[in-house]
């Protein structure tokens, strides 16, 4: 647990401080990048606790069948379903078309393309994203 919010005051202060001087989709992504470590730890959280509940059948370590699996089990709980559907978003986003938009200015925005879906990463998504964090983090104490 101690890891996990070790990464989360670092995923705040990339938000809360180098983002407001800087506004550069570069500490936009390594804003998301962060986040999926820190969700990747909670992953582990989770499987721990599913294997306490004996719902956990031993699969390999892979990151993906470990994340499938973590969807099957935890498919009623709204919350982790959220965080585990933005984990996919985070791991993705290097590979993703990506359109940077006013960089240096107030409305800086990280145009993604993911699923043929097209997303818009801006300071408002970025809240929303840290307060599902916020409130998973807090559900795993």
């Amino acid at each position: 647990m101690e890891h996990i919010i070790k990464e989360k005051i670092s995923a705040d202060h990339l938000l809360y401080v180098s983002l407001k001087y800087t506004k550069t989709c570069d500490v936009i992504i390594n804003l998301l990048l962060r986040w999926k470590i820190l969700i990747e730890l909670a992953m582990d959280k989770l499987v721990e606790r599913a294997k306490k509940e004996k719902k956990w059948k031993p699969i390999p370590d892979a990151p993906r069948a470990k994340l499938v699996a973590l969807k099957k089990i935890y498919a009623e709980d709204e919350l982790v379903s959220k965080t585990l559907y933005l984990y996919e978003l985070f791991r993705d986003i290097d590979s993703l078309d990506k359109v940077r938009e006013h960089e240096f200015r107030k409305g800086v925005n990280l145009r993604v393309t993911y699923k043929g879906e097209i997303i818009n990463i801006n300071l408002d998504m970025l809240k929303e994203y840290a307060s599902i964090l916020e409130r998973f983090i807090s559900s795993l104490k």
